[in-house]
């Protein structure tokens, strides 16, 4: 298994994310109600990301199993409700500070430009195949039955995506170091909540 801190997650682009993390959690006493709302928008995060990938095949292979035959980004969805999460622990006027912020940039910069350049990528590895499956499944919101794997892929078949989940890819996907990011996160805030300063 690799190990889950990545020197690309340790870039400097990332440090103000980290700094504002850091004084949001000094700063910010989250309070009980904020945890019993967020909690489960952290938890089903947590779990659709781990969901997609322990399944994700990058590039060699389009994926189209677990999560992936319900919606084509999973991990972004995962991805937004993880930070939904965290915003609504903070309680109060910071929490709509922040979702008032990260809706938005989500909805309207960060996922078109997301969505376009992978499209893009995928349609060219991929074909017919990527095209259908992009026809067939929706970007953000899950369809409930899922896509019928062995019909879109006319019967290609691929060792790399069969199987279902997989620890391996979940590793190689590098889930394990988010994993842990959002423990670590999560801990501290309820550390911050417990500690009576301001």
């Amino acid at each position: 298994m690799r190990n889950p801190i990545r020197l690309k997650n340790l870039r400097l682009r990332f440090l103000p994310y980290f700094l504002i993390g850091i004084a949001v959690i000094v700063l910010r006493r989250p309070p009980l109600e904020g945890f019993v709302l967020g909690t489960p928008f952290l938890l089903a995060g947590t779990a659709l990301r781990s969901w997609a990938a322990g399944h994700l095949v990058k590039n060699d292979s389009l994926t189209m199993t677990g999560p992936y035959a319900h919606l084509r980004h999973p991990l972004y969805l995962g991805t937004w409700l993880v930070a939904t999460g965290f915003a609504l622990i903070l309680g109060g006027y910071i929490s709509l500070a922040v979702l008032a912020f990260v809706w938005p940039w989500f909805a309207f910069h960060y996922f078109p430009r997301k969505e376009l350049a992978e499209s893009m990528r995928l349609s060219a590895l991929h074909g017919e195949v990527f095209t259908g499956y992009r026809a067939a499944v929706p970007a953000l919101w899950p369809r409930l039955r899922a896509l019928d794997t062995a019909r879109s892929q006319a019967g290609r078949r691929d060792s790399r995506t069969e199987g279902g989940w997989r620890l391996e890819r979940y590793s190689d996907n590098n889930e394990l170091g988010t994993l842990l990011a959002i423990a670590v996160a999560l801990l501290l805030l309820s550390i911050r909540a417990a500690w009576a300063g301001p």
